[in-house]
């Protein structure tokens, strides 16, 4: 991402969603569960399911979890089928929204993505309207003061990075996708251990709106994030000089 990662201050200053760990844990079992039935169950041999376990590892989820996920995924415990949607959409004060599902009730997601834009001041749109706006990046996230900045700027170019900036406390490393991967585990050989690390839809600009239509913006995301069958929300909000969270 130019400049920095805007997407890390929006979690910073909200907050709640990914505090819910079980929650979390649901949508990280989800994920490995898919990875492996597309790929197979060899984390090795299959980027997605390797990257999957990267992200619930570094969210500390339990490696006997991590197993029956993967278990689930290739059928030895049941086969789980998920399907993979993307719902786009506005937000208020017309901000984008992209929103990704995996789910095994297509009919329930759509129900309920668009219930809850509706409810919260949103509309969903048509595919196509607001994914332009966005593109697929690998964001690693690192503690600016446990970390120092020129050895981490170093370190992440030399293992493949495009760019490493500072904002607000927090190194963000930003890879091409397919350099993610290897860049993450290239900084973990190193010992450096991230905040978080994941390939995100970053937005080409920003759009600033003020406190009070900002706090409705992330009321919607809090919303779309607590739902089962969502996976990632992701939206070109800014956050104002000064913002509180309520």
């Amino acid at each position: 991402m130019s400049g920095h990662s805007k997407w890390a201050t929006i979690k910073h200053a909200k907050g709640a969603a990914d505090a819910k760990r079980g929650q979390l844990f649901t949508k990280f079992i989800k994920e490995i569960s898919i990875a492996a039935r597309m790929g197979g169950g060899d984390p090795n041999a299959n980027p997605r399911l390797r990257t999957a376990i990267l992200k619930a590892r570094g969210a500390n989820m339990p490696k006997d979890n991590i197993e029956r996920a993967i278990k689930k995924g290739t059928g030895e415990l049941g086969a789980a089928i998920y399907e993979e949607l993307t719902y786009e959409g506005y937000g208020p004060g017309g901000v984008a929204v992209l929103v990704e599902v995996l789910t095994d009730n297509k009919n329930r997601a759509a129900a309920n993505v668009r219930n809850l834009f509706s409810k919260n001041g949103g509309n969903l749109g048509a595919t196509g309207s607001v994914s332009y706006m966005f593109k697929r990046l690998g964001q690693i996230e690192y503690d600016a003061s446990v970390v120092n900045e020129d050895e981490m700027m170093e370190a992440a170019l030399e293992a493949g990075a495009d760019d490493v900036a500072v904002d607000d406390g927090v190194i963000t490393v930003t890879t091409d996708p397919v350099a993610f991967e290897s860049t993450l585990e290239a900084l973990q050989a190193k010992g450096y251990e991230s905040l978080s690390a994941a390939v995100n839809m970053v937005p080409d600009t920003y759009s600033t709106l003020d406190a009070d239509m900002t706090r409705k913006v992330l009321k919607l995301i809090d919303k779309l994030e607590e739902d089962d069958d969502v996976q990632n929300v992701y939206s070109n909000i800014d956050i104002p000089e000064g913002f509180e969270a309520e």
